[in-house]
């Protein structure tokens, strides 16, 4: 009996520290995570570079060239200028490669960062679930069929860093076709 509990016990702190089945993360008011991974050029990106600078929407999608990712991207894409006028720095994440995020971003003409965690270090920081392993979507690319791999796929949440680095916001029940004008409306709320 006292070895099936003991086995009973290190499953749940697996299974606990999983994090594709782990839901916590960051709330607001903590600290936003330092974390260095690269962006879409293969250059790194690092967090300290951005946060407590300005506000900065980090949002977290499940993959490049699909319907909903490609709303929210585009969303985002199309409302730039309202949310720099706001000074906010927009960066999306995904587990895409940089190759893929270079296709994405030319294909749908983005004009932000987007950020490459094929290792989960980025949702990892910020406690954001995940599912670990390879999956691809085969897509049309400037006339040509592309199959875009990822290394894993993250839930869909967005967080506001604010301009002194703590977390701000945060939606863990991201609507991907409107997040960009929510976004708009949490940063004014913000500022008032």
């Amino acid at each position: 009996m006292l070895r099936t509990g003991l086995f009973l016990m290190a499953l749940g702190g697996l299974l606990w520290s999983t994090p594709a089945l782990r839901a916590e993360g960051l709330k607001k008011g903590d600290k936003a995570p330092s974390f260095t991974v690269k962006d879409d050029t293969g250059a790194d990106w690092k967090s300290s570079d951005h946060f407590g600078k300005k506000i900065v929407v980090i949002y977290f999608y499940p993959a490049d060239m699909t319907g909903g990712c490609t709303k929210q991207a585009c969303g985002f894409r199309d409302d730039m200028s309202a949310l720099t006028d706001l000074g906010v720095e927009v960066v999306g994440v995904s587990g895409d490669t940089v190759e893929n995020h270079q296709l994405f971003k030319k294909e749908k003409d983005l004009n932000f960062p987007l950020l490459a965690d094929t290792e989960a270090v980025v949702a990892t920081a910020f406690g954001v679930p995940y599912t670990p392993g390879a999956k691809s979507v085969t897509v049309e690319i400037g006339g040509e069929q592309k199959t875009l791999t990822r290394a894993l796929t993250t839930k869909r949440w967005t967080f506001v860093v604010d301009a002194d680095g703590n977390i701000a916001y945060k939606d863990e029940m991201v609507a991907a076709a409107t997040d960009s004008k929510r976004i708009a409306e949490v940063v004014k709320s913000l500022k008032n």
